[in-house]
Parts: structure tokens; sequence; C-alpha cells
């Protein structure tokens, strides 16, 4: 199989980085925007090799089992849901095509989280994953209000930015949920603008993931404290720093964001040219290699506590 022949359902803005993206990677596209998918036309088709998945989340359930009935691979954006339920539902519905399929974790392909993953965290004792970014400078002629992410089943800031409690899961696997604590917003009832979440590893280490849409200033960092050592992660530079009693060392690394979408991109069209047994990046997101990180997920969601109310002018 030369060039894999690959829907992309979705018309929003990851729908169309990942049609360009897989045109660029010698891929055949048929990007469909949601508005004009037609299931039973879709179902009756012969000529697909795989689908990309770029909707809203509340509808990904019904888009992966039509993938796993057409036994087509699937690589679908994340979360896959906010319901533990509903994920027991699509980890069923999938099982066909599970082991080619994956789920948009992009950020495991970051170079800084390639970097960390080749390091001994054994004496890591605390952690901390932090995102924040002002949601109304995100895109220009772009609207909150009028966005899933102001949905109350689907949107929030954990739902968007879960690439942290995913990065916290790759490094330290195990993580157990102690507690979740979010701020809202009087005009958005039940959706989240500050989320944090307290963790704890099997090992005993303790910490925290974080993610906001408040931040006047956009920042994307990590701390990881040691018995021997400290690290911090910027990965908006991005740039590893090792702190010790003798001194300090940084790490730099060049960095396009799209590469992080290119490699994984890379690494569905393998599974799809080769099957389940292909060789791709080990951290890559296969559907079985996500599932604590979106089991996580899910019960963040429903364990969400808000302390209080947000003043953030929507406009």
């Amino acid at each position: 199989m030369v060039s894999p022949h690959v829907a992309v359902i979705g018309a929003g803005s990851i729908g169309r980085r990942h049609a360009g993206n897989l045109a660029e990677l010698g891929a055949k596209v048929a990007h469909i925007g949601w508005r004009d998918f037609d299931a039973a036309a879709f179902a009756a088709r012969r000529d697909l090799d795989a689908v990309v998945i770029a909707t809203a989340t509340q509808i990904r359930l019904d888009l992966i089992a039509l993938c796993a009935r057409m036994g087509l691979p699937f690589y679908v954006e994340k979360p896959l849901t906010w319901s533990r339920a509903e994920l027991d539902a699509i980890h069923e519905a999938a099982a066909p095509v599970a082991e080619r399929s994956m789920v948009g974790f992009m950020m495991r392909y970051h170079p800084v989280m390639r970097a960390l993953a080749a390091e001994d965290l054994s004496d890591i004792y605390a952690f901390s994953f932090e995102i924040g970014h002002d949601v109304r400078q995100w895109r220009p002629n772009w609207r909150f209000g009028d966005s899933y992410a102001a949905r109350p089943e689907g949107g929030g800031v954990l739902l968007d930015l879960s690439h942290e409690l995913d990065m916290a899961q790759m490094l330290f696997p195990g993580l157990a949920l102690r507690a979740v604590d979010s701020l809202g917003h009087a005009e958005f009832p039940g959706v989240d603008f500050a989320t944090t979440l307290q963790l704890a590893t099997p090992g005993g280490a303790i910490g925290t993931v974080s993610m906001d849409y408040l931040s006047p200033v956009f920042l994307r960092r990590a701390r990881l404290r040691g018995l021997s050592r400290n690290i911090e992660i910027d990965f908006l530079v991005p740039s590893l720093r090792f702190v010790t009693p003798e001194g300090a060392q940084t790490q730099a690394f060049p960095f396009e964001r799209n590469e992080m979408f290119l490699a994984a991109m890379t690494d569905f069209l393998t599974l799809v040219r080769t099957g389940e047994g292909a060789e791709i990046t080990a951290h890559a997101p296969r559907l079985a290699k996500t599932l604590a990180t979106d089991r996580l997920v899910a019960e963040a969601w429903e364990r969400r506590a808000f302390q209080g109310h947000v003043a953030l002018d929507m406009g």
C-alpha cells in the first residue's frame, strides 16, 4: 500500500491541519466536514484505508463504532470522552481495529518529552505540570461562546488541554487521582476555566496538573523534584534545565509545533500500511496505551469540585 486513502472527518482547524499533513506525507485525502457527513453513504464506501476523526468530543463513539464495523483503523482527537461509561463503550466498539488505531496526544512527540522518556526518573518525589493561555487570544475571528469549548458536556479546560495529564501519565504510569478543584464562569455553567488535579504515583510521588483559560501570557511548563536533582521544563522554548548542588545545566531543543503532528501522523500511516506489528515510536499514543490517561480524564471530569467563578470578560 503506497498511498493510503484516508478520510478526515471534521472541518475545523485541527481537521484542516491533519488533512494538510496527510497530503504532505503522500496520502490521498478525502476531507469531509461534519455537517456534510452522511453515515450511510460513508459506510458504503470501499475506497478507504483509514479515518481521522477530528470532530467534537460528544459525537465520537458513533464514528469509532462505524470505523470498527468497516475494518478501518482510526486516529481520533483527544480526549475520547468525559464519561467513564462511554469510554468503556468506545473500547468495546473499537476492539476490531484497536491495535492499529491512535489517539491524538501529539505532545508525546515533543522533543522534551522524547528526552525525558530516556531519563531515569526513579528518584522523583514531586512533579507539577502547568499550562495557561487566555482563551480569547487563541485564534483570530473566534469566539469562545460559539465553540465546542463552551459546552457543559464536551467543553472546558480539563478536556481541551488534557495533554498535560497525558504527559504526566506517560512519565509516571499508574497515577491515582486524589482531588479536582475547578473555577467556573457565571456565563457558562458547568464549564471549567481553570482546573487543578492532585495526583499520586504507585511509588509514593505526589504531583499536580494545572490548566487554565486565563493566563494573560501563554505558558507551558513543568517541574520534577528528585532526591538527586530538580528538572525544570519549558515546553515553549523548549528546554530542560537540570539543577543539582553542583550547579545547573540547560539543554535547548529545536522545535516547530507542526513537527509533532507530522510525527504522529507518520506513525499512524505506518500502522495503516503495516498493521499492528509495525515498528513505530515507543510512546506512540496507540488506543490501548492512552487508556489510563483517558480514564483519568473522565474520572477527573466527573469529580470536578467548583470552588468559585472567574470574572473574565468574554466579549
